[in-house]
């Protein structure tokens, strides 16, 4: 009569288990995201503010130019480069969040 009820507490308290751990996973990779969001942010305010102090000292068209070809490209590559640390980093978030789950349906099956 009390093994149902046992088997109830059990599972109740695997599910607790995992959704600390999910909960946890999610907070430090979210923690990471933030982290690298913030550093994009800086340093891409900081290259910006380095070409505009050259721009202003520019004196020909021509290296105008060519400052701000370099800007450009310079900006591209960053992009494309924190694009892809912050897929990783979303990748990851969703799986260290989901693999606390991973046992518990083939738990409650059986």
């Amino acid at each position: 009569m009390l093994q149902p009820f046992t088997q109830i507490q059990k599972l109740g308290q695997d599910n607790l288990d995992a959704t600390m751990k999910a909960l946890g996973a999610f907070s430090s990779t979210s923690q990471a995201i933030a982290t690298e969001a913030a550093e994009f942010a800086r340093k891409s305010f900081e290259h910006t503010s380095s070409t505009v102090e050259k721009l202003l000292g520019v004196q020909t068209l021509d290296k105008a130019v060519e400052i701000q070809t370099a800007y450009v490209k310079g900006a591209y590559e960053n992009l494309v480069s924190q694009s892809t640390k912050l897929g990783s980093l979303y990748s990851s978030l969703a799986t260290e969040t989901l693999k606390p789950y991973e046992g518990l349906l083939s738990k409650t099956a059986a």
